[in-house]
């Protein structure tokens, strides 16, 4: 399924698939009450109220989402996209809860055993909540992930994960049946755990996304072919994006530009990437520039076979040579298991000296941002 980048068609899908999903569990709650009641089961009444606790969590999706379309204000200059993870942090929270209750039952049933009866009604009314939930799971997270919402691909885990806890009872039910040995309770202690493992990971990544975490790698590509792809970019590098909600980002980029244009041309090439990738993704990047010389190839070169043969060195970029005041100038893009930066420097500068000898030799080093 291709992914949706206009924001209002986002909107309406992610809209549209909760209220499917709000609209199946209240018809199975309402299902599973109506024969719970007549056959006075009690475990059928307590799964037809958890289909309406899952209805909530479509609730919060749209809620997330309509909230999240809000304008920017004064308060918010960036939006308010970023409050979609906060209902997906909300959704966790109900899968962690279904797993721990889950748990609590599954220990309680352990430690004292009684030998369910299953009615022919009952097992049949499982079987159905089975393959509807894991359908409605299965649509609600394919739609999640073409929309790049968390809050709706864990709705759609959730009701995957309600799936799984009426398939143990499946399961605990036959394996009673043909071999007479009562395992309802281990299995769904199992199961709990499954659950409460997935919840923990759907809570963690949402907190990452609030804190700021690193882009998507392959985003991240397409952005850096589209900038390179502008007439006049000879390079693309320190790309920063900066997460406002899945549907919203800021950013900045450096280019490499042949140093002989005049101001006119590089502002007509900087609103051209602008525009570009505006276009393409719908984020902002503010432009800068790097000057450099196509002449001098054989000098970029060897700085960046200096700075390479050190550990941690992914890159070499920038590379300015400023003849009026003697000086060399370029970047160095080095990953996370660099520590010591300023030893590093020393090392690189110092392999440097000889080839460039009465110039001043000046080292910034970069961030790998987004990979």
């Amino acid at each position: 399924m291709n992914a949706i980048t206009d924001p209002a068609a986002r909107a309406r899908r992610i809209t549209r698939t909760s209220y499917v999903g709000i609209g199946a569990n209240i018809l199975l709650a309402g299902f599973k009450a109506a024969v719970g009641l007549l056959s006075n089961s009690v475990a059928i009444v307590l799964d037809a109220v958890n289909n309406l606790t899952d209805a909530l969590s479509s609730v919060l999706t749209i809620l997330g989402v309509k909230l999240a379309r809000r304008p920017p204000d004064e308060k918010h200059p960036f939006g308010y996209g970023r409050i979609e993870y906060f209902s997906a942090i909300a959704i966790a929270a109900l899968v962690l809860a279904a797993g721990a209750g889950s748990l609590v039952e599954s220990v309680k049933k352990i430690v004292h055993p009684e030998t369910p009866e299953y009615g022919a009604a009952a097992l049949v009314i499982v079987a159905v909540a089975v393959v509807a939930k894991f359908l409605l799971g299965r649509y609600v997270s394919a739609q999640g992930k073409a929309c790049n919402s968390e809050a709706l691909v864990a709705s759609g885990a959730d009701a995957s994960f309600d799936a799984l806890i009426s398939l143990s009872t499946l399961v605990g039910a036959g394996i009673l049946l043909v071999f007479k040995v009562n395992l309802d309770g281990w299995i769904g202690a199992v199961i709990s755990l499954f659950i409460l493992k997935a919840g923990l990971e759907m809570l963690l990544g949402s907190i990452d996304s609030v804190m700021g975490s690193r882009p998507d790698a392959e985003v991240s590509r397409r952005i850096r072919e589209t900038v390179e792809g502008v007439h006049g970019v000879l390079g693309a590098y320190d790309l920063v994006l900066h997460n406002y909600g899945p549907d919203s980002a800021i950013g900045s980029v450096h280019v490499e530009i042949d140093g002989s244009l005049d101001a006119a041309a590089i502002h007509r090439l900087s609103y051209a990437v602008q525009r570009a990738v505006l276009d393409a993704f719908h984020v902002f990047l503010t432009v800068g520039i790097y000057a450099v010389d196509p002449a001098r190839r054989a000098d970029r070169d060897a700085i960046e076979a200096a700075a390479k043969r050190r550990p941690g060195v992914k890159a070499v970029h920038g590379v300015f040579f400023d003849d009026e005041r003697a000086a060399v100038t370029f970047d160095v893009l080095v990953d996370f298991t660099v520590r010591d930066r300023a030893a590093l420097r020393d090392a690189i500068l110092a392999d440097l000296a000889p080839r460039f000898p009465g110039r001043t030799l000046s080292l910034n080093f970069d961030t790998d941002y987004s990979d």
